[in-house]
């Protein structure tokens, strides 16, 4: 484990090898950002955002979270996504998730961790919806299964926020994905989640509010 002064060694290594292969590259960085993903995963150290899909700083906005989770009284999130959506225009978000999650780990057992428990609640609420196809499964592959369901449930909670429904009703250009990485290999899976207008969330979400001029 490097020391904290390796740290800013390293940090300065980083700087001149960036410089040496690309005099602009800062100079671009320091213009403003605009970033067309918009990307909520897990702060789990092995899932570096930027590097498992390619992209260099200034390409993808970032939101990360214990379990890759989108509360609706989350206000880190929520100012996040609202930024992302409104500000910076982005045209994607993806939820992104990975098996061997250990908070999708957590929240299936019935063991006491402290407030990240409050945190993982609405997992084992993922569990109860899915508790027939999820009890057939072994332990394993419950948690991998979990892991993924976890991903689109997410995904839809950020169909639901006024924030998105208000982006659709005034024809900005955003779809919603919901995508779960293999630590063991690498590769991304899609799940399947395309939702891009409020066709694809349930009547009883829909918000009403006054459409924003452009």
């Amino acid at each position: 484990m490097p020391e904290i002064k390796e740290l800013l060694q390293r940090n300065r290594q980083w700087a001149k090898d960036q410089t040496d292969r690309d005099p602009e590259f800062f100079a671009r960085l320091t213009k403003q950002q605009k970033p067309e993903y918009l990307w909520i995963g897990c702060s789990d150290s092995r899932v570096p955002a930027n590097e498992i899909v390619g992209m260099a700083p200034g390409e993808l906005f970032v939101h990360r979270n214990i379990a890759n989770m989108v509360h609706h009284t989350d206000f880190n999130c929520l100012s996040v996504m609202q930024f992302a959506v409104e500000v910076l225009r982005v045209k994607h978000i993806i939820v992104c998730g990975h098996y061997g999650c250990g908070g999708v780990r957590a929240a299936l057992s019935h063991d006491e961790f402290g407030f990240v428990d409050n945190w993982l609640r609405t997992i084992k609420e993922v569990y109860i919806k899915y508790q027939g196809e999820l009890d057939e499964l072994g332990e394993e592959a419950q948690v991998r299964r979990l892991c993924e369901l976890n991903v689109i449930e997410q995904a839809v909670n950020l169909a639901k926020t006024k924030c998105v429904q208000r982006a659709w009703d005034n024809g900005q250009e955003l779809k919603i994905h919901g995508w779960i990485y293999d630590i063991a290999d690498g590769i991304i899976h899609d799940l399947g989640v395309d939702m891009h207008c409020r066709d694809t969330v349930p009547g009883i979400f829909h918000m009403k509010g006054k459409r924003i001029p452009r």
